[in-house]
């Protein structure tokens, strides 16, 4: 499968790490530019200056630039997300994740329970942990 896929942080970072089997599908969707929110990328650019440093989350939020289409989110998809977060206990920047492939008639690509957990979300999961 390699058309256009929504990508979340969780499938960003296990990629970066080179955790299978989800590093792998999300290297052969990278190879089509993917969608991404640009919260989720934040997301990304945190966690990696926690744990790697600023330097590297530069050059991290860098190369998701130029590799990924990042998309800031409108006024209607802010709601659309708060939408999914009242009827969801994930996290604020999944319900973005969300309302991103939503929006876009996109699968999502996640490992995340909280997202594969989750009832009626409005647009398809793929779990990518195995």
């Amino acid at each position: 499968m390699s058309g256009a896929v929504c990508l979340d942080s969780w499938a960003v970072l296990e990629w970066l790490d080179g955790n299978e089997p989800a590093a792998e599908r999300v290297e052969l969707a990278m190879k089509a530019r993917q969608l991404m929110s640009w919260l989720n990328a934040v997301e990304v650019y945190y966690r990696i200056e926690r744990d790697h440093g600023r330097s590297e989350a530069d050059e991290v939020i860098n190369e998701l630039k130029t590799s990924v289409e990042l998309d800031l989110p409108t006024t209607a998809r802010c709601i659309a997300a708060a939408r999914i977060k009242t009827g969801n206990p994930i996290a604020l920047a999944d319900c973005f994740a969300v309302a991103t492939a939503a929006a876009r008639g996109l699968p999502l690509l996640t490992g995340d329970p909280e997202i594969i957990d989750a009832r009626d979300l409005p647009c398809e999961i793929e779990d990518i942990r195995a």
